[in-house]
């Protein structure tokens, strides 16, 4: 009796570990996302779908959700390569390395607020420092940069990857430190070169790692708000009134709490749909 009570104990002291982070997620993700599905499928008071067929039939819906899809388009993509070649730079046995691994990780350990602001100062219009280099050495013209609609989106793009490519870089250095340095002898013995390294034997063997970076920064980039609200607030001409930022309009600008929680639920489902053709794209069955 005594050694199958140790053994239950030792069974479920990990559950009891994970006790409060899964309380944590509970309270904080899966309850209100519960929650915003409930409110984005009523209608004064009532079920129905009407909530939907009004958002469906704004276009302002339809520009938010372009702009939406163009800047993921880009922007994961771009961190997924960066974060990769910067895992790759990192993995290097030199002295110093520590050094570099640190201060490409920096940006990560400031809050988007403060960096968003930052930002916002370094390319201002009238007085950047950006618009004082470009000047100064190039005689190129005060670019807008936020308050150009051409160019605040792929601003906030800049912005985001220079912001979270470090975080994403430590997982690939985690899944390249994990790969058996015999591989690389024998592929060294045979006679590949540098290239042929990387692309037969790099690239395949962190697959899970690039899998789980492409899903989970789909999943933050397409619900990307602070840099919208903090420096353009959608604008300039919606150019960058991303989805997410719709949705926080809806609710708290307009008061209109189920047209919110719709927009919610849409980016909920363009989340999954989006995550299926990647795991179907990298032939992952697990």
């Amino acid at each position: 009796m005594k050694q199958s009570s140790a053994k239950m104990k030792k069974r479920a002291l990990p559950y009891c570990l994970l006790l409060p982070a899964l309380a944590f997620v509970l309270v904080f993700k899966i309850y209100p996302l519960i929650y915003c599905f409930i409110q984005g499928f009523h209608y004064k008071g009532s079920w129905s779908l009407e909530t939907f067929r009004v958002l469906f039939s704004n276009k302002g819906f339809w520009h938010s959700l372009w702009v939406t899809i163009k800047m993921n388009l880009v922007m994961t993509p771009l961190q997924i390569v960066l974060s990769f070649l910067m895992a790759l730079l990192v993995n290097q046995a030199v002295r110093g390395i520590g050094a570099f691994r640190s201060l490409y990780y920096l940006p990560v350990t400031i809050s988007m607020p403060v960096a968003a602001i930052c930002w916002s100062l370094m390319l201002s219009v009238n007085n950047g420092l950006a618009n004082s280099f470009i000047g100064s050495w190039f005689g190129i013209a005060p670019q807008g940069f936020f308050t150009d609609a051409n160019q605040a989106l792929w601003c906030i793009v800049a912005l985001s990857t220079w912001k979270g490519c470090g975080y994403w870089m430590m997982f690939y250095l985690a899944g390249l430190k994990g790969i058996d340095t015999s591989v690389y002898e024998a592929a060294k013995i045979d006679g590949a070169n540098a290239l042929q390294t990387l692309w037969d034997i790099t690239i395949p063997l962190v697959k899970k790692t690039t899998l789980f970076v492409m899903v989970a920064d789909t999943s933050i980039n397409i619900l990307l708000f602070a840099p919208t609200q903090l420096i353009t607030s959608g604008g300039p001409s919606d150019s960058t009134n991303v989805l997410m930022y719709e949705a926080y309009k809806q609710a708290f600008k307009y008061g209109s709490y189920e047209k919110g929680a719709a927009t919610t639920c849409v980016l909920v489902v363009l989340i999954l749909i989006i995550v299926f053709f990647q795991f179907k794209l990298t032939n992952q069955e697990d």
